[in-house]
């Protein structure tokens, strides 16, 4: 019996492990920068120039409402001010439904519905040079 369970619990634990993966784990950058043109009329990603919404040049890490120079809603400073950071789980969620998760932000965009274009767009704004 005990020679069966020191078999079993490593695969068990194995599996565990696997299935814990971040749902936008496996995002392409190059796809990512395809569905980043939807985004494009407002945001850089590749410049530190702010367009109608602030750059996203670097915010993977960065704390939200922090661009200096942007002025942000009242909503996502207060959403900043309870410090929130665009980690990947945070832009998973944001990217999903902007208004859902700030009420009150300026950002019209309704969202990306499709989880793996929300992977693609994050592995893009972690790396834009991979996309060429």
């Amino acid at each position: 019996m005990r020679s069966a369970m020191s078999r079993i619990f490593p695969s068990l634990l194995l599996c565990l492990c696997l299935g814990a993966a971040p749902a936008h784990a496996g995002g392409d950058a190059k796809a990512g920068a395809a569905v980043f043109r939807k985004c494009g009329a407002c945001h850089t990603a590749t410049e530190p120039n702010n367009r109608v919404g602030p750059s996203l040049m670097g915010v993977i890490g960065r704390p939200a409402a922090s661009v200096s120079d942007y002025s942000y809603s009242e909503a996502m400073k207060a959403f900043g001010a309870e410090g929130h950071v665009w980690d990947e789980p945070t832009l998973s969620e944001y990217l999903l439904s902007p208004k859902a998760m700030v009420g009150g932000t300026k950002m019209s965009f309704v969202g990306l519905r499709k989880p793996q274009d929300i992977a693609d767009v994050i592995a893009y704004l972690k790396d834009p040079s991979a996309a060429k």
